[in-house]
This record gives structure tokens, sequence and C-alpha cells, in this order.
């Protein structure tokens, strides 16, 4: 696990809200030289701890308004991907996890409407070899989505 100190925990939050802020802005924040900010969020990439940078878009002005998880029950042996493989191929797929329980899988999937997320189910996650099962949960509205991440103190860090 890579550790943060506090300025590399701000500069974290500060992206995850905004990730088109200036590197002068954070340093105008922080009280920091641009060129600092640089450094870190560089150092910051290279570790892998900041991984991307995206657009977040309104699903419903890109035809995806329709959100739904679905469960899937798979007959594929131990350690074969070719279920979780072919689903994380699929565009509509937003999100893919191996879960413990009745179930093999959890998918958050993002569609048109009730039509495309039928078609979806049935000609093309149903035609997937090894899938058993599936048990769809339609979103009706959502209170909350985001990918940011809480960044907490870890109370073991040094502080070097």
């Amino acid at each position: 696990m890579s550790t943060m100190d506090q300025t590399d925990r701000q500069i974290v939050e500060l992206l995850q809200d905004n990730a088109r802020v200036s590197n002068a802005d954070i340093a105008r924040q922080l009280e920091m030289a641009p060129s600092a900010i640089f450094q870190r969020i560089r150092k910051l990439e290279d570790r892998g701890v900041i991984q991307a940078y995206r657009a977040q878009l309104d699903p419903e002005s890109v035809g995806r308004g329709l959100m739904a998880f679905v469960s899937l029950k798979t007959e594929e042996p131990l350690g074969d991907p070719t279920v979780a493989t072919a689903l994380a191929e699929l565009p509509e797929v937003l999100e893919l996890h191996d879960i413990a329980g009745e179930d093999c899988y959890l998918a958050k999937v993002r569609v048109r409407d009730a039509t495309a997320l039928h078609e979806l189910l049935r000609r093309t996650i149903a035609q997937i070899p090894h899938v058993r099962s599936t048990s769809t949960v339609i979103v009706l509205k959502t209170f909350k989505e985001t990918s940011a991440l809480p960044i907490a103190v870890d109370d073991t860090e040094s502080t070097g």
C-alpha cells in the first residue's frame, strides 16, 4: 500500500472534486509552488495512486438513462475467467465484481431503456457460455453515485 502525506491527500481530494483544476489553483489553495504540485501529482500518477482522469457525463444525455444491477450465477470451472472476460467487454457493463455468496458476479449496467435491458439480458448475457441465471434490480432513482474515494489518514504513517 502506498502511503500519502497530508499534502498528497489534499491534492487527491481536490483532483477528485474537479480533475480539471489547474496546478496553479491547487498551489494557491495549499500555499505551495505550482512546480511542487506538478511534481507531487506526477509522483502520485507514477505510483498508481492517480490512475486516470475522466469526464463525468449525464447518462440521460448519452442515451443510457436506465441503470440496473445484474447478479449472475455461473457454472464455470473455478478460476476460469470466461464469463468475467465476456462481461467486461460489454460497453453496457460499467462495473463488474466477483462476489461472495450465492451469486458469482455483480454487474452495474447502463442502457437506454427497459427494452435495451431486455435485449442485453436475453440476447447477450444469456448467450455467454457458463451463465446459468441472472437476477436484475432496476434503479428507479439515484440519490448518490460517485467514484470519489474518502481519503482517510493512515494512523501508522510516518511523518517525514
